[in-house]
């Protein structure tokens, strides 16, 4: 019967859960601004009963139910993008509109709809005594969109030195079992030249058609790059481009490019700066190709560095945790689950594929919408994700 159970609960909860969000993405909570947000999550994790709640130096919020042996965590990163041209927005991104069926606004799929419905899956867990034996941390992280897992390095490797048996993503699935995704980097490509007067452009060596090879080549590359039978293909493309020059009538002395590389299974950092500094162009201009560097401070003042490469990981659907959140998934909705990836990047770059902890995804909303003007998160999405987390540790337990 603790299926039925679940379900009843989550069903009774489902606008209380609506309503948090709602509230939420009522505070503006762009990467490194989101201390209002963090407190209204406190003020939640409170009214719900949640054992401790600790605010790390990073500004994570980290809510913990239970106290067993086997320790466990649930993550929603609780920054989001700005909303973009406004004009492209039927409502108020700001709004937290409520109507019959969805909850509007800037961070309903991406991804404070994950955060809503962790809470709220963990009062479930409370009210029906699923956590004997086991310790919950449900974690609000920071800055994911500037620079997706540095919370968790945080989380990790500081202060709690957190490592739990398992994660679960609550990035939007669409209410599907997701099992990895590509990894990425941030790559800079620096040329140089010598800068002459425009009108003698001969005396000159222009980095910007020295640039120009190497885009060249960049292009050709990209359809070449590996590609994994589940995770895809790796990708690049090139996504800034800058110049240094004395003048609007000079030759450009100097051209750098920003490319954004998508790494399959299989690629690393290393392959990847590999490919771009053995193209033909790149050698012949002696381009130095590097990664940037994250380090900006986080709401709390504290900076974190860390370089800007994101490993790709995956877990196979064999794997005990899979298996665990399937077997709950039909229990609490009579059917199979869809077990997939997702396209983008999420915290699972750190917890999974820097420090090898397992993590599965299974998150309300869309993957479409994150980014995407007239974002939207389901209610019966909330309903069903707050289930599926306390069924999940239902699961567990037998």
């Amino acid at each position: 019967m603790v299926w039925e159970k679940i379900n009843e609960l989550a069903a009774k909860y489902k606008m209380d859960t609506a309503k948090f969000l709602s509230d939420m993405v009522k505070i503006p909570s762009f990467s490194a601004e989101e201390k209002d947000v963090v407190l209204r999550i406190k003020e939640e994790m409170e009214k719900v009963g949640f054992d401790e709640i600790i605010i790390d130096g990073l500004g994570n919020i980290l809510g913990r139910v239970g106290n067993g042996k086997r320790v466990i965590a649930m993550d929603a990163h609780i920054d989001t993008v700005e909303p973009g041209n406004l004009n492209n927005w039927d409502r108020d991104p700001f709004s937290g509109d409520i109507d019959d069926t969805k909850v509007y606004g800037r961070g309903t799929a991406d991804q404070s709809g994950g955060m809503a419905g962790m809470v709220y899956g963990a009062k479930i867990m409370k009210e029906l005594g699923l956590l004997d034996g086991i310790t919950l941390w449900v974690t609000g992280t920071v800055m994911e969109e500037d620079c997706d897992g540095l919370c968790w390095q945080y989380i990790i490797n500081e202060e709690m030195k957190l490592r739990p048996e398992f994660v679960v993503s609550t990035e939007p699935t669409s209410l599907n079992i997701y099992r990895g995704h590509r990894g990425r980097m941030e790559i800079k490509v620096e040329v140089s030249g010598i800068s002459a007067h425009g009108s003698a452009p001969e005396r000159g060596d222009n980095a910007i058609y020295k640039m120009a090879k190497i885009l060249n080549e960049l292009e050709d590359l990209n359809p070449k790059l590996k590609d994994d039978d589940f995770l895809g293909k790796g990708t690049l493309t090139v996504s800034q481009i800058f110049f240094t020059s004395p003048s609007q009538c000079a030759v450009a002395d100097g051209c750098s490019i920003s490319i954004d590389r998508r790494l399959t299974w299989g690629e690393t950092k290393e392959s990847a700066i590999a490919e771009i500094e053995n193209l033909p162009s790149a050698k012949k201009y002696n381009a130095k190709v590097t990664m940037y560097e994250y380090a900006r401070a986080a709401y709390t003042g504290l900076v974190y560095p860390t370089e800007k490469y994101y490993p790709t990981w995956k877990i196979e659907e064999s794997h005990p945790l899979v298996q665990d959140a399937k077997s709950a998934y039909e229990n609490l909705f009579k059917t199979a689950p869809k077990i997939d990836k997702w396209t983008f990047s999420t915290n699972g770059v750190s917890i999974m594929g820097r420090e090898g902890i397992p993590v599965i995804g299974f998150g309300p909303g869309h993957e479409r919408h994150a980014h995407a003007p007239n974002e939207y998160c389901e209610i019966e999405h909330l309903e069903k994700a707050s289930a599926f987390y306390a069924g999940l540790v239902a699961s567990l337990k037998k």
